[in-house]
């Protein structure tokens, strides 16, 4: 990360993100389905939930409150909570490669926006891209924690 130091504060943001989005879909390298299936807490969280998770979240602030489509529309639950929920088809390559779109098409979605750009599809009404893009960055760097913890206790067991 320090080749970013003295860059543009979106170029820093970016590295960043692209740092925990790789480290979120690396977490499941190496793994069975099971393991990744494996419940180790008492919340709905395992480490494919996990992953399934960050793509809902990636397509709430780079879908939904950049464009304003509603969740119906854009294929994805209506809560959190029910992002973790894993269903008989999600495999660690199912999730993976949806995570991954959903990854590129956040990409997409702000490519031609400036940090001082407002969104308006938010929940919480307007907010400017700098704004998702720290909560993003917030959320991303809490889940790869979770997952870092998640994957220690699979490898261990």
């Amino acid at each position: 990360m320090d080749d970013v130091i003295d860059q543009p504060l979106r170029v820093q943001w970016e590295s960043f993100l692209e740092e925990h989005r790789a480290a979120l879909d690396e977490s499941l390298d190496g793994l069975t389905e099971e393991q990744a299936r494996r419940r180790l807490v008492t919340s709905r969280t395992t480490l494919l939930g996990l992953v399934k998770h960050v793509t809902f979240v990636e397509k709430v602030w780079f879908d939904e409150a950049i464009t304003g489509r509603p969740r119906s529309e854009i294929g994805i639950p209506a809560t959190p909570d029910e992002s973790f929920v894993l269903d008989e088809s999600d495999t660690i390559d199912s999730v993976r490669t949806a995570y991954r779109a959903a990854c590129e098409a956040s990409r997409a979605a702000v490519a031609g926006l400036d940090l001082d750009d407002v969104v308006t599809g938010n929940r919480r009404g307007p907010v400017p891209l700098r704004w998702i893009y720290l909560h993003f960055l917030r959320e991303i760097a809490q889940h790869c924690g979770h997952a870092d913890i998640l994957r220690e206790q699979i490898l261990a067991g």
